[in-house]
């Protein structure tokens, strides 16, 4: 479990554990109130052009210099596909349109990481290809020259890309 906090967040006394729905959970005792944690939801694209893919090349840890897809989380009441779109543009200056559903994909890698990620296909509409944000590159590529991914959940949808090459 991923305990984001130790203190309660209404009267800021020091959480304790408790079992609750099959789970130890942060509990108030002074509160008597349990906090189930939310998953942290990403939501990203897979833009294909020309047979490549687009890619950017992360700034922030972890994987430093590694490539992912334009991807991010999504905020509180966002629909995940404004946030994706939304994520692409602040990361590759393009705007783009989701086309359909590509796969969901479960499991944090890390601590900060998201438990949920949905990626998007897209097609590109609009937009100077300009990495920005927590990206410091930008560029599509060749499935048979993909960089060094960072994340399952892009590899995963890498292969899910590079199968549909192979079947088309």
């Amino acid at each position: 479990m991923k305990t984001t906090f130790k203190h309660c967040p209404q009267c800021g006394k020091l959480l304790h554990q408790k079992l609750a729905d099959g789970r130890q959970r942060p509990y108030c005792a002074s509160c008597d109130q349990i906090f189930f944690e939310d998953p942290k939801v990403a939501a990203g694209v897979l833009v294909s052009e020309e047979s490549r893919v687009l890619l950017v090349r992360r700034t922030m840890a972890p994987h430093i210099g590694q490539w992912t897809l334009p991807a991010g989380f999504v905020n509180a009441g966002e629909d995940p596909q404004l946030a994706a779109i939304r994520e692409c543009r602040e990361e590759t200056g393009l705007t783009v349109r989701i086309v359909r559903l590509l796969d969901i994909f479960t499991g944090s890698e890390h601590r900060h990481g998201a438990d949920i990620v949905i990626m998007y296909y897209a097609e590109l509409e609009e937009g100077e290809l300009l990495a920005g944000d927590d990206a410091d590159e930008a560029a599509f590529f060749a499935a048979h020259e993909l960089p060094e991914i960072a994340f399952h959940a892009t590899k995963k949808a890498l292969e899910v890309w590079m199968t549909t090459l192979k079947s088309s």
